[in-house]
């Protein structure tokens, strides 16, 4: 199966221009959005020995402060399968994370899990390598396309996701965004893939998609409503975000 619309890799925005950049993307991507709201509650606020699990370009690394933290960034050895090239981190197997036992203070791990398919064990190698008191942030998609074929392997419930961290003390799941925003999502990636399509001859239905980019502009004003109102039903939303602790 053939990836005709594979996702545009995060990178850690370090300049100002980057950074408008990186705002701009999140006026568009819904899944950006919700997890940047999230985990900017609590990353500003992390301390000590922070692991990036499955960091990509490390593209949350701006929200630390870097007086308080010691940034640690690991990916698989085939991250340049999902279109990255990160020099400044530590590269390991994708199972046996390559630190000692009770080395981290806080972890982060976005959009990784559904990548791995021996899932717990690497859960379990998180929980080995945090401290006793650390604290962890994961987030997960939910109502997501099938992406960076065919490295995607799940889809989990809160459920599965009660089960997966049942090792530690505290764990609490929230819905990122709601079905409305889920609605929403997939209508942006509906038009963009149509409006910018990977065949030339699909151009001849350009003005369709232009005629119909009203629609558009009203489907991400109701995706804004349902993200900061929590309109909808959070039974379908775009993801989970996952906040653990360890004791």
């Amino acid at each position: 199966m053939s990836e005709d619309f594979r996702p545009v890799g995060h990178a850690n925005p370090k300049g100002f221009f980057s950074k408008i950049i990186f705002f701009i993307r999140m006026l568009l991507d819904f899944q950006l959005l919700t997890i940047y709201l999230d985990i900017k509650k609590q990353l500003p606020f992390f301390k000590g020995e922070v692991l990036d699990v499955g960091c990509g370009q490390s593209p949350y690394k701006f929200l630390l402060m870097e007086s308080h933290t010691n940034y640690h960034g690991i990916d698989t050895i085939d991250s340049h399968k999902f279109d990255y090239d990160n020099e400044t981190i530590t590269h390991f197997n994708g199972k046996d994370i390559p630190f000692s036992d009770d080395k981290f203070d806080c972890v982060l791990c976005t959009e990784v899990l559904e990548h791995v398919f021996s899932y717990q064990q690497l859960v379990n190698e998180i929980f080995r390598v945090m401290k006793k008191g650390s604290k962890g942030v994961f987030t997960i998609p939910w109502s997501a396309r099938y992406h960076y074929i065919p490295y995607d392997y799940y889809r989990y419930t809160p459920a599965a996701l009660q089960i997966m961290f049942s090792s530690f003390a505290t764990v609490k799941i929230t819905p990122r965004g709601t079905d409305l925003t889920s609605i929403v999502a997939k209508i942006i990636v509906l038009f963009f893939r149509n409006a910018y399509p990977s065949e030339l001859w699909r151009f001849i239905f350009l003005p369709f998609w232009i005629i119909l980019s009203p629609v558009l502009l009203i489907s991400i004003f109701i995706g804004y409503l349902s993200v900061l109102l929590k309109i909808g039903s959070d039974s379908d939303p775009l993801g989970y975000t996952i906040l653990v602790e360890k004791r």
